[in-house]
């Protein structure tokens, strides 16, 4: 690992997780490695890879998203997923009580 993975890391910032992305990225260490190393849970490290390639491709598009509207579109996304769980909910428990109803 690089000079700046070296050091016992209390804290890891947005730079010593970039660093340690990108070497992931580069072949010059392996995410296992990497877990065992920093003790650290293997799916921590795979979401900052994660992360970073997401960030990547925004910031090669010829219009990059504001990471604020990347947020609002994912919390719209969500939103509407949650609607339309509830309105399938919703329905569920309306057509078990008509049923409920016709068999009495």
């Amino acid at each position: 690992m690089s000079a700046v993975m070296d050091e016992e890391i209390k804290r890891w910032t947005a730079r010593r997780k970039s660093a340690l992305v990108l070497e992931i990225i580069q072949g010059k260490t392996t995410l296992s490695e990497a877990s065992r190393q920093f003790d650290l849970p293997p799916s921590e490290i795979e979401s900052w890879v994660e992360d970073g390639k997401r960030g990547m491709e925004n910031a090669l598009r010829a219009k990059p998203e504001d990471v604020r509207e990347q947020y609002e579109r994912q919390l719209k996304d969500l939103q509407e997923a949650y609607g339309e769980a509830m309105l399938e909910l919703r329905a569920r428990k309306k057509l078990a009580s008509l049923l409920g109803k016709d068999e009495t």
